[in-house]
């Protein structure tokens, strides 16, 4: 009979990413279940290109809630882990599976919850306080098989779930078109219901409508992983295609705003830049990350800071076009 591990992370992409680490202990801690993630069903592309999950049970709830029920069609499953939340709401439908064993937070035999915590680590410490070594570094995932629609691009992603994380379109603009101008063969990405977004953004730094990849849909999973793997650089707010970036490799310009890098950011590496204008001694999350404008501090970057980043970047500089005042 098949052993099963099931693993609650119903969330976005950059949240199934985060928990990579987490879920490669468990699957050496575990090697003869079958491990199972309970995860909205657009992710099970991506899921499965982690190499560490092996079947995707879709559920989900509005915004970052939580399911009220798994609907589980096989028999009980020998250990349930609650990396989603810490409380009742993301306990309640793991224990109405019975499991044999429960791992999570918000438990007699669980770690105290730390609120100011980095994602991958936080779900690293909860799987070593149950004895199951986890490497928050560990974070890499095969890129695909496929060959990039555009290889060698630098992709610029101006879309994320709220307003808050969205740095003006005129700005990824700007910064699309001082890259053009360097030689970089910029592509605009968009998510399901960016497209006006990305038009935008591809008007502004003069690009062709064809420079646009999604937007009335999602871009297939297996195709944006095979252009991120194979691009030149990413420039992207605090969503999911950052996380995609890190876990690929690929190098990176990541711009936060209502909530610092040393909580969702990718870890330190020449590979990957953050530009951020809080209070590196001050609160973690000092705006609201889901809130509907953009974030003050996000705000506070500059398409000079952001291409000055660029330049920076291993292999994917391109002169001194900040130096020479071309962009505020």
């Amino acid at each position: 009979m098949t052993r099963r591990l099931v693993v609650l992370r119903a969330l976005g992409l950059g949240d199934l990413l985060t928990a990579v680490p987490a879920l490669r202990a468990l699957r050496r801690a575990f090697p003869d279940h079958e491990t199972v993630l309970v995860a909205p069903a657009r992710l099970a592309d991506a899921a499965a290109a982690t190499g560490v999950v092996d079947r995707l049970l879709p559920a989900e709830a509005p915004g970052r809630a939580v399911p009220a029920r798994i609907d589980w069609p096989w028999p009980t499953p020998d250990i349930a882990v609650d990396l989603h939340g810490n409380g009742p709401l993301s306990l309640r439908p793991l224990e109405a599976l019975n499991p044999s064993r429960l791992l999570a937070y918000a438990r007699p035999d669980g770690p105290e919850w730390c609120e100011d915590e980095h994602e991958r680590h936080r779900w690293c410490r909860l799987l070593g306080s149950y004895g199951i070594p986890a490497d928050p570094a560990d974070l890499r995932i095969p890129a695909p098989d496929a060959h990039p629609s555009v290889p060698g691009a630098t992709i610029v992603h101006p879309g994320a779930d709220a307003a808050a994380r969205r740095w003006p379109a005129e700005r990824f603009g700007a910064v699309g078109s001082a890259l053009c101008a360097a030689g970089h063969r910029v592509v605009v990405t968009a998510g399901a219901g960016e497209g006006p977004l990305a038009r935008r953004v591809a008007q502004c730094a003069g690009l062709p409508a064809s420079s646009v990849l999604g937007g009335a849909a999602d871009v297939p999973f297996e195709e944006l992983a095979a252009l991120v793997a194979g691009a030149r650089a990413v420039v992207v707010g605090d969503t999911g295609l950052a996380h995609l970036a890190t876990a690929l490799g690929t190098p990176s310009v990541v711009l936060f705003g209502p909530v610092a890098p040393r909580l969702w950011g990718p870890p330190a590496d020449p590979r990957h830049r953050v530009l951020w204008h809080g209070d590196p001694g001050g609160v973690p999350r000092p705006g609201d990350a889901h809130g509907d404008r953009p974030d003050e501090r996000l705000l506070r970057i500059t398409p000079a800071e952001v291409v000055a980043a660029v330049d920076r970047l291993p292999g994917a500089g391109h002169g001194p076009l900040v130096a020479a005042g071309r962009l505020p």
